[in-house]
């Protein structure tokens, strides 16, 4: 008797299943992270309709406050792999503790983010900044700084969603939030409706105001949610648990400091960049800028692969937790290829988003911030990896090591190697781009080879 052979299915073809799972959470994730950045982009925009200086006091203002907030963020990321192994594992006691905790937390950093960012000029002061410059970024921090609470609260909440693959509530809420952000801009930086006309000020508390209700209609929605009934996220939330609490720090604040690090690479290239000149610094703006929107799909792309590892983990299945991260850098390779080609071919037409290009007192700005996006070009990919593979790790809870990874590649290679090229080289600007590809880079390669090894141990 001939039995006919089992057909073999070939290799290529999981991969592009676990292609199309991914991409359908990474899809409302991917929009809710340009939503987010849609918010700078707004601010950016609209504030360089009041001119070059009002622009770089933003930009000096947002250093600190996305570090500040970065940090926190990260620590508050634990709770997405905590939950999601859980979630896997159908461990519904485990979903809530963690849930909870991560409130706790999200209050806690709160507190202490707030103080930092409302004496943000006293730091800017000391980091030698032009008083100008420090006077306005100090004010719009001080209106901003408020907002630090709810978008914790809603970072927490965000993790929980998405790791339970449940992100399109989130998604619908920061998008209505951009439309909130452009209106409030509308009507407090130019004093319209009645209100006085705040400038650049206005942005900082229409950002607060976003902040706020966004947060409150995810809340509203997470309590509405009977399919949550089971986890009791809200009915148990009187104390903290001291237990949970821990194991989230522990896992949460390498995430942040490896965010942290990444960021302060960014931070101090805007500080050194304040040293050239307020030119420099304005054009910096405008070309991070657009490398910051396009960042958000892999970044995107990366959280959802945390997603998938983290339940594939849970279910004890680590083949398939290695196939959704090499996945999750696949998709961002092809993305952010497509990006580096925009930037290369279209770097004019860009800038025009940003500013006015017919305005005579703009041509210095846009003349540096078209010449920083060919080195904006350059790094797209390697920054797609880095950036996807970092949550990959984070859903197999590694979080310590990819900390001393970023550590060595942004400040021992990028920070280093930038300020070396700006000022004692003298190639200024170019220089502090330089040392971003190379830290960026460094990265990239240090984490694939990190998750390649993990992720073939039984």
């Amino acid at each position: 008797m001939r039995f006919a052979r089992k057909k073999r299915m070939p290799r290529i073809r999981p991969y592009r299943i676990e292609a199309r799972a991914t991409m359908a959470l990474a899809l409302p994730i991917v929009v809710t992270q340009l939503a987010h950045i849609s918010l700078g982009f707004v601010d950016t925009v609209m504030v360089g309709r009041l001119g070059p200086v009002p622009l770089a006091g933003v930009a000096l203002g947002n250093t600190i406050f996305f570090n500040a907030l970065i940090f926190c963020m990260g620590i508050l990321m634990a709770v997405g792999p905590m939950v999601s192994q859980a979630y896997g594992a159908g461990d519904e006691d485990t979903i809530g503790r963690s849930v909870r905790q991560g409130l706790w937390m999200a209050a806690c950093l709160g507190l202490a983010a707030f103080v930092v960012i409302y004496n943000g000029e006293t730091l800017l002061r000391w980091l030698g900044q032009a008083e100008e410059n420090v006077v306005n970024a100090g004010a719009y921090l001080r209106a901003i700084s408020w907002g630090i609470f709810p978008f914790l609260g809603l970072v927490a909440l965000r993790s929980f969603a998405e790791a339970v693959s449940r992100p399109r509530a989130v998604t619908l809420i920061v998008i209505s939030g951009v439309g909130m952000n452009i209106f409030l801009n509308w009507v407090l930086m130019f004093g319209k409706l009645g209100f006085p006309a705040l400038g650049l000020v206005g942005t900082g508390w229409a950002s607060t105001g976003v902040y706020t209700f966004n947060f409150l209609l995810l809340l509203g929605w997470t309590m509405r949610q009977k399919a949550f009934a089971p986890y009791h996220i809200f009915s148990r939330l009187s104390r903290p648990d001291r237990q949970y609490f821990r194991e989230l720090f522990r896992i949460g604040w390498p995430i942040g400091a490896s965010m942290g690090i990444e960021t302060s690479l960014f931070m101090l290239t805007v500080i050194m960049m304040g040293w050239i000149g307020t030119t420099q610094l304005a054009a910096h703006q405008v070309a991070i800028q657009c490398a910051a929107f396009t960042f958000m799909v892999p970044l995107g792309i990366g959280m959802a692969s945390s997603v998938r590892v983290g339940q594939s983990i849970g279910q004890r299945d680590r083949p398939a937790a290695r196939r959704a991260g090499l996945t999750g850098v696949g998709l961002s390779v092809a993305f952010m290829s497509a990006t580096a080609l925009l930037f290369l071919l279209l770097p004019r037409g860009i800038v025009g988003l940003y500013l006015d290009l017919s305005a005579p007192e703009n041509q210095d700005v846009i003349a540096v911030a078209v010449h920083l996006l060919l080195f904006a070009a350059a790094f797209q990919i390697v920054d797609g990896i880095q950036v996807a593979v970092m949550g990959a790790l984070r859903g197999m809870k590694d979080t310590y090591q990819p900390m001393v990874l970023s550590v060595l590649s942004y400040w021992g290679v990028g920070l280093v190697s930038g300020y070396v090229l700006a000022f004692p080289l003298g190639m200024n600007e170019e220089g502090l781009w330089i040392g971003l590809v190379l830290g960026l880079a460094s990265a990239a390669v240090l984490l694939l080879v990190r998750f390649a090894r993990l992720s073939r141990q039984a």
